[in-house]
């Protein structure tokens, strides 16, 4: 029987994730995440300097959160989003394969500039109504918008807070991450491609209709700043510069953009950070500490590989998915990361294509597939678990197995 100390971390992580599966009002997020850390701290697992370490280390990946979901906020205000879409409709002109190809690329796209976030809450509504307003089936490009929330964000270390938490144990600049995982995303990006035409096939027979929405003009400021801030990424990684810093200019030049233009208030900036959201991420951090103290710490490291020989890296890539459909892959990389590390950047990269690919494999996988499917739900669209595992069981294995073979090939 495991002490009665890893037992009450246990219990403070799935009190965690039953938090974040049900997402409540960001005050009671907030109230909750900060009960299971005291929980934790109680143990004894962790000291107080501990915690207060394990808080630091996550505070500028909060911070990035908070600033670039302010800027993806503004961007769908102004209508970046719509006027995206409505250019891949016309672009189409009314052939349905293109119309999903485009669909496919904007769903990358915007998941690598603005985060999988972004894809899954903001994009794929604009998707939904764009198929409902061509009287087509919505399923073709909102699977795409959910895929492609979990596998483009391979490219950037800003796409997915899992290459963010892992970005400072990498012997990699930002502008190096990219070019490291370029050509593992071409690959992933293929697989998705054809396994998504191969399984919506008969769904993309339909002939889309003239979208009766007038064209509006493209919002030119808020794609400008996020340009720059993409190049600004770039610019301050070889200086030791964090993400953050870059995404909160961006920010506050959005956020006053948008409130002197009439498109948002104060108030509005301030829910858009979900201040809520990034207390519990912090105790999450603590929380994972005391459980990477306990058994489970204890059982990553035994079976973790010491090599990194392509059955090593597959293995890590693999375990890294277990544990990101059995914790999210949120508190799985809070794990796994710090244990994987020792072992080089191309093993920690391994472990970051399980923690991306591969948490599209369940619900549980990734919080963005809980946002994607509440996100749906919320505009009357309610995806059966049946034909989520079906896409997800075709397309994910076959994904990461070729993610690890191009990782070791450009290793």
């Amino acid at each position: 029987m495991p002490p009665l100390s890893d037992v009450v971390v246990v219990a403070a992580l799935a009190g965690m994730l039953a938090i974040a599966f049900r997402h409540p009002r960001g005050r009671v997020e907030a109230l909750a995440g900060l009960f299971c850390a005291g929980a934790t701290l109680a143990t004894g697992l962790l000291t107080v300097d501990e915690a207060r370490s394990a808080v630091d280390h996550l505070a500028p990946v909060v911070a990035f959160l908070v600033t670039i979901l302010v800027v993806a906020d503004v961007c769908a205000r102004a209508g970046l989003f719509t006027v995206a879409a409505q250019r891949v409709g016309r672009w189409s002109g009314g052939h349905p394969v293109r119309l999903f190809t485009g669909v496919f690329a904007l769903a990358a796209v915007v998941t690598v500039a603005l985060g999988l976030d972004a894809t899954v809450v903001l994009l794929t509504p604009v998707v939904l109504a764009s198929a409902m307003s061509r009287a087509v089936p919505d399923e073709p490009g909102t699977y795409a918008c959910l895929r492609m929330a979990n596998s483009a964000s391979l490219l950037l270390p800003v796409s997915n807070l899992t290459n963010l938490l892992a970005l400072p144990r990498l012997d990699l600049t930002f502008t190096g991450f990219a070019v490291r995982m370029a050509p593992v995303l071409a690959a992933v990006l293929a697989v998705e491609y054809v396994g998504l035409r191969l399984v919506f096939r008969p769904q993309l027979r339909a002939i889309p209709t003239a979208d009766p929405t007038p064209p509006q003009p493209v919002p030119v400021f808020p794609l400008v700043v996020v340009a720059l801030m993409l190049v600004g990424f770039a610019a301050v990684s070889p200086f030791g510069g964090q993400p953050w810093w870059v995404s909160l200019v961006a920010a506050a030049v959005l956020a006053v953009w948008a409130v002197r233009r009439g498109l948002a208030r104060p108030i509005h900036v301030v829910h858009a950070s979900h201040p809520g959201f990034a207390v519990w991420v912090l105790a999450l951090g603590v929380v994972v500490a005391g459980l990477t103290e306990g058994f489970l710490g204890d059982a990553v490291r035994h079976l973790t590989p010491d090599a990194t020989s392509f059955g090593a890296l597959l293995a890590i890539a693999v375990m890294a998915t277990v544990l990101a459909n059995a914790l999210t892959n949120l508190s799985a990389t809070l794990l796994l990361v710090p244990i994987v590390a020792p072992l080089g950047t191309t093993a920690l990269l391994a472990a970051l294509l399980g923690l991306n690919i591969g948490s599209g494999l369940t619900w549980p996988g990734s919080l963005a597939n809980l946002l994607w499917r509440r996100t749906l739900g919320r505009h009357g669209v309610h995806p059966g678990h049946a034909a989520f595992h079906r896409v997800s069981l075709l397309l994910t294995p076959p994904s990461l197995l070729l993610a690890v073979v191009v990782l070791w090939l450009t290793g």
